[in-house]
């Protein structure tokens, strides 16, 4: 049976996950979802949309969605759904797992590759983080769950943009963008996203494509191919935004200890040495790593080498071959809470050959 694909929905309470829930459930795209709620959320899918009583930890929608609340683990109630739908019991094509306000996407996200039973049946496609434009900028000071959901996710969906003012909707947009550059920021009007932006994001494929910003990647001059882009500094070019003129208090992102910084290589990496050390780094650092993704360009091979992690699990993978004409540059980017990109940099330029 083919892997049924799972979405792991984060945010902050009020950020509007349930509303982009309910789109999604009620949309007539034929496809059948289960999602998968933990119960014990502010606000559950209402009753109007549901047909049956909520005594059923199983509810069938009438479009054919099923919904589902965590009554045990979350490991269990995903095993328990992937047995019914192999007995014919349940018909459903994906999943769409909703986190608490103030839950780490960490442990959800771990579960899909820690658990085998788990692993077998399911394929985390991607993580995505709703941000309430309104509260963001409190929240994200305050609460550190925030600030890791914004590292983790794949795509982030900024709701309630129409109640700030331009400036604070940029200001907002800079800070997500140096938490996390991998992930594309959109701005969404009551839960009306296009479906093509929420399922099938193949965030945690291991494909060759590693999408940063680019504003991130504006080269420091360096010329030995890394970007050391200390915060303060990738901030100057911003520096004559209105936003930065009238308002320190968004200066507060230099404090933010979930950061992201990006490596660049030209010369090829040793196998040996960059698994060894790639090794020591998620051991000690594992729990503050966040996500980190990187396309290599590996000694004793002509094909592209992928690999990425979050947390303490890491995997790689031959990619496709570079091109003839590309030129073949290591490019990486790590999202973690304080890590020490000295270490990290001294380390892996240690592992060029």
């Amino acid at each position: 049976m083919a892997l049924i694909p799972a979405t792991i929905l984060t945010g902050f309470l009020g950020s509007g996950k349930t509303t982009l829930l309910k789109r999604v459930l009620t949309e007539a795209h034929g496809q059948k979802i289960a999602v998968v709620e933990n119960e014990f959320g502010e606000e559950n899918i209402d009753n109007d949309i549901l047909v049956s009583d909520t005594q059923e930890t199983i509810i069938q929608m009438s479009n054919g969605c099923v919904c589902c609340t965590i009554r045990e683990d979350l490991r269990q109630t995903l095993q328990m759904l992937a047995a019914k739908k192999r007995k014919g019991l349940l018909d459903f094509d994906r999943v769409i797992i909703e986190t608490t306000g103030l839950a780490d996407p960490g442990p959800v996200a771990q579960t899909f590759f820690m658990d085998d039973e788990v692993a077998e049946s399911y394929l985390l496609d991607a993580i995505v983080t709703l941000v309430d434009a309104k509260h963001a900028a409190q929240q994200l000071n305050d609460r550190q769950e925030a600030r890791r959901q914004v590292g983790f996710a794949d795509q982030i969906f900024i709701s309630k943009a129409d109640l700030v003012s331009a400036e604070d909707l940029d200001a907002l947009t800079h800070r997500l963008k140096h938490m996390n550059p991998r992930a594309p920021i959109q701005s969404v009007h009551f839960g009306e996203v296009p479906l093509s932006k929420v399922l099938d994001l193949k965030g945690f494929n291991l494909n060759a494509k590693l999408d940063i910003d680019p504003d991130f990647l504006k080269e420091d001059g360096h010329g030995h191919g890394h970007v050391h882009h200390d915060h303060d500094h990738a901030h100057g070019e911003h520096c004559d935004h209105p936003s930065h003129q009238h308002d320190h208090a968004h200066h507060h992102h230099h404090d933010d200890d979930v950061k992201s910084f990006v490596y660049r290589a030209t010369r090829p990496f040793s196998p040996a040495k960059l698994e060894d050390f790639l090794g020591a780094i998620v051991n000690v650092y594992g729990p503050r790593m966040l996500r980190y993704k990187g396309v290599l360009n590996m000694e004793g091979t002509d094909r592209k080498v992928i690999f990425q992690g979050v947390h303490q699990l890491m995997g790689s993978d031959l990619g496709p071959l570079w091109a003839a004409d590309e030129e073949r540059v290591s490019k990486m980017v790590f999202i973690g809470i304080d890590l020490p990109r000295d270490i990290l940099v001294q380390g892996l330029d240690q592992c060029l050959t």
